[in-house]
């Protein structure tokens, strides 16, 4: 097992349809479309990022709005299947939203950028790295959050610095557990090295005791993890009952406190790669205002990783949209808006657009849970 301070140490080191896209948003109130797990065993992802994302946009719309205009979040569950998803984002299109945002999951995303392409609506903030979703470069794709390969880099960089190269991969068996597979592989590959052990779980399932069998065969000293919260728990819980004293690893998507509330106290040492700034770290200007906003919000909203990067790609739109005018506000007027910001920083979250580059950050820290539901970075 890796000890917090060897993970303090070296992680601290690691840092690193309705309408065409020129005709204006009529009405006082502007809509966007949202199609996420509400239900299910990912159902966490996307209520904790809506909530997010609702502090923000309340808290806007309570101070008049922007240029006299609410923003509305019309949310649909997916249940995380991409055919829900697809079925979701054309009514979505059909009844005029004006962007998508906030799509949760890479095979979902997938599902549903074609849509969002052809009909040429902005698509907003989606919550995954895949680089699917990066390249080929869209005009109508911005992306508040680093990649898979940015991620499992700097996991693979923490392992292999503290001696640590026999390295299995469990991952989802779908486009999102490839993609987190691959950036692994790339990550060993510059390395010379390569996984000594893969094995999958099927999407929404947590039917994981055939690939604890298959990786702890090859007695990795460590795991990586590309998967949802609740079978990532089922994974750990089984294989430290049958022996294994390795370590876990995961990359964001997996929903860090749903991770911790599903382990409690066997969640103590697991590492999670985290692409947003910390919720818990009062030291960051993003953190006290985010915490405070979640306080005075009250109601069910959380503070927590899922969540602030909810809020922050609120605050993401909500600049774009300053920035396209007030009246008259066009889907390109937005497009424009958010490639106008630049380089800026909200609350000490660097973020960097340009009409040629929509992906706002690259910055990757890790974290570890802790035995009392707590994370720390």
């Amino acid at each position: 097992m890796i000890t917090r301070r060897q993970f303090s140490i070296s992680a601290g080191a690691s840092t690193l349809a309705g309408f065409n896209p020129a005709r204006a948003q009529t009405g006082s109130t502007i809509i966007l479309g949202q199609s996420a797990a509400f239900t299910g065993p990912a159902a966490q992802l996307g209520i904790q990022f809506y909530q997010g994302a609702k502090v923000w946009f309340d808290q806007i719309n309570a101070q008049g709005g922007v240029g006299g205009k609410t923003i509305e979040i019309r949310k649909m569950d997916d249940g995380y299947e991409p055919d829900r998803c697809a079925a979701n984002t054309r009514k979505l299109i059909d009844e005029g939203v004006f962007a998508l945002f906030g799509y949760i999951g890479t095979p979902t995303s997938l599902a549903a950028l074609p849509l969002a392409k052809k009909e040429q609506v902005p698509f907003i903030a989606p919550f995954t790295g895949a680089m699917a979703l990066r390249e080929p470069f869209s005009k109508y794709v911005f992306h508040l959050r680093a990649s898979y390969n940015d991620e499992t880099a700097l996991i693979v960089k923490q392992l292999t610095n503290l001696g640590l190269k026999k390295i299995a991969v469990f991952y989802q068996n779908d486009a999102y557990g490839k993609a987190g597979l691959d950036g692994v592989t790339l990550a060993l590959g510059a390395l010379n090295l390569k996984p000594v052990a893969q094995a999958t779980v099927e999407r929404n399932t947590v039917d994981v005791d055939g690939a604890v069998k298959t990786l702890l065969a090859a007695a990795p000293d460590a795991v990586v993890q590309v998967g949802a919260y609740k079978a990532c728990a089922a994974f750990i819980r089984a294989a430290r009952k049958s022996g294994y004293g390795g370590t876990f690893y995961n990359v964001s998507f997996v929903g860090t406190q749903a991770l911790a509330d599903e382990l409690g106290k066997e969640g103590a040492g697991v590492v999670v790669s985290q692409v947003m700034p910390s919720p818990y770290n009062a030291s960051q200007p993003i953190a006290r205002e985010f915490i405070e906003s979640v306080k005075k919000a009250g109601g069910d909203a959380r503070a927590n990783y899922s969540s602030m990067e909810g809020y922050l790609a609120a605050k993401l739109f909500t600049e774009g949209l300053r920035r396209a005018g007030s009246k008259g506000v066009t889907r390109d007027g937005l497009i424009q808006g958010i490639e106008s910001i630049g380089s800026t920083s909200f609350g000490g979250f660097n973020v960097q657009f340009s009409s040629t580059d929509h992906v706002a950050s690259r910055f990757v820290e890790l974290s570890m849970l802790t035995g009392d539901g707590r994370v720390r970075t």
